[in-house]
């Protein structure tokens, strides 16, 4: 199945490169051309991801913008947001091929219009448009030609973005491991280290595509970052998912830091008024920390809308983040003496660089500034090869009664409350939440939980995926 989830276009690279993808991207181009979003010569740009399927991905992009009349340019292997800015500073539409975190067997597309990031109806108008091109247009991958050579502009002004604001070096005398996995950002990472005074140490690169989701980091992958950091005698160790929008950092002792910590740490650092984050992220971020909460649903368009409302309420430094601790910046913002252009997209490199330079100011280690924030205890894992139906079923049925859910939950805790923005959050009377959400990107159940204490919040999280994995008529078939 191949369909929009909570950012971008997802599903098998083998159903995508049947026909959907080229309909999408096709779809997509007509969207722009009538509805005048198309300028400078009908330029568009192009990047992708190190999927083993996103070069044949791009082909079939560029192909299919070139036969709507535009004139695509290809930015090579990069990060989203590194796309996403430069589309921005030039005016242009962009289209990344990437599914971000998922499964290597998946891939996907994300759009981006002239002045960012595409919304739901957006979303909707391009999949009912996509449906009407027939495969007969699309050209046999035999008959496409070879990626042209990249482009290199967009790489280099994204990291010119960041030396600008963050000149001095706050990581001097510091040792930082940057774990390169696949991620197209592991380049950039190194070089703002470097930049930023550090010894920069490169830890376990990776020839195939390593599918590494910052909001749910597999056991052992937790422990390989934690031997690192003993080994190395690190500082920290930085990464990102596969396509560079999400981050991944540790503290001192290789511990990783909740993307969502990330975002209040960077929020704080930034100086916002407003904050827009989805009801997956630290129930503890509130309006005590000095600046506004608004709460979405789980996605980036989601996210987007709400920060744009904020700045037409008046808010003048607007960030948006999410669990997986991908940022966004809706605003302008002083940063060292120098403005920080918007940047209204899921973003790795600006929570990472805020952390740094909140941890230096503080002349605190990571782990005490993260600490100092006294933050619930929060968790979060997942159920893989969760259909969807299933998904479906599980929600429906807790959605009926109160009574349910406490049987569902059954020497667990007692319910207090229970909220159903996205997914359902069962909050007990201890403190503690358990969040249940269907994964929007692939067939997996998440859960999240938060709690007083470390142990009561993993307690918690075994519980519910132990609870969603023993749901009756769990095929373990994907959708």
């Amino acid at each position: 199945m191949v369909a929009f989830g909570t950012s971008g276009l997802r599903g098998l690279a083998t159903d995508l490169l049947a026909g959907p993808a080229y309909a999408h991207v096709a779809a997509f181009a007509s969207c722009l051309i009538s509805g005048g979003r198309i300028a400078g010569g009908g330029r568009i740009l192009v990047g992708c991801d190190r999927r083993d399927s996103s070069p044949d991905l791009t082909r079939q992009s560029l192909a299919a913008l070139v036969q709507a009349g535009l004139h695509p340019v290809f930015c090579g292997v990069m990060p989203t947001p590194a796309l996403a800015c430069q589309g921005l500073a030039l005016g242009a539409p962009a289209v990344m091929v990437t599914g971000s975190h998922i499964p290597p067997d998946r891939n996907g597309l994300k759009f981006y219009r002239p002045d960012g990031e595409i919304d739901k109806a957006d979303e909707r108008a391009i999949a009912a448009l996509a449906h009407e091109f027939p495969d007969a247009g699309m050209p046999a991958l035999g008959s496409l030609p070879d990626l042209p050579p990249p482009d290199g502009e967009a790489l280099r002004s994204y990291a010119a973005r960041y030396k600008t604001v963050f000149a001095d070096p706050i990581l001097k005398g510091r040792r930082i491991g940057v774990y390169r996995h696949s991620s197209v950002a592991s380049d950039v990472l190194a070089d703002l280290a470097a930049w930023l005074g550090a010894e920069v140490v490169p830890l376990g690169e990776s020839g195939e595509f390593v599918a590494v989701d910052t909001e749910a980091i597999e056991p052992s992958t937790a422990e390989r970052l934690e031997n690192w950091s003993r080994e190395y005698r690190l500082d920290s160790i930085v990464s990102t998912d596969g396509d560079g929008d999400r981050p991944l950092m540790t503290d001192e002792a290789g511990r990783v830091i909740r993307g969502d910590a990330l975002g209040l740490v960077a929020s704080l650092f930034l100086k916002a008024d407003a904050v827009v984050t989805p009801v997956s992220s630290n129930p503890g971020i509130t309006a005590g920390f000095g600046f506004e909460v608004i709460r979405t649903k789980v996605g980036s368009p989601y996210v987007l809308e709400e920060m744009d409302k904020a700045v037409a309420q008046g808010f003048k430094r607007v960030v948006g983040f999410e669990a997986n601790g991908g940022l966004l910046l809706g605003t302008p913002v002083e940063v060292n003496g120098s403005i920080l252009a918007a940047l209204p997209t899921r973003d790795s490199i600006l929570p990472i660089l805020c952390a740094f330079s909140a941890a230096n100011s503080a002349k605190l280690p990571l782990s005490n500034l993260v600490g100092k924030l006294a933050l619930p205890a929060c968790v979060s894992g997942r159920v893989e090869n969760f259909a969807r139906a299933d998904s479906d079923r599980l929600m429906a049925k807790l959605r009926i009664s109160t009574e349910n859910i406490r049987v569902f939950l059954s020497d667990v805790g007692i319910v207090s409350r229970v909220e159903d923005i996205d997914g359902i959050q069962i909050y007990l009377e201890d403190g503690s939440m358990i969040h249940l959400r269907p994964s929007g990107n692939a067939p997996e159940m998440r859960c999240y939980a938060s709690a007083p204490t470390g142990e009561r919040a993993a307690a918690l999280l075994q519980a519910g995926l132990s609870r969603i994995e023993r749901f009756p008529g769990n095929n373990g078939a994907g959708d």
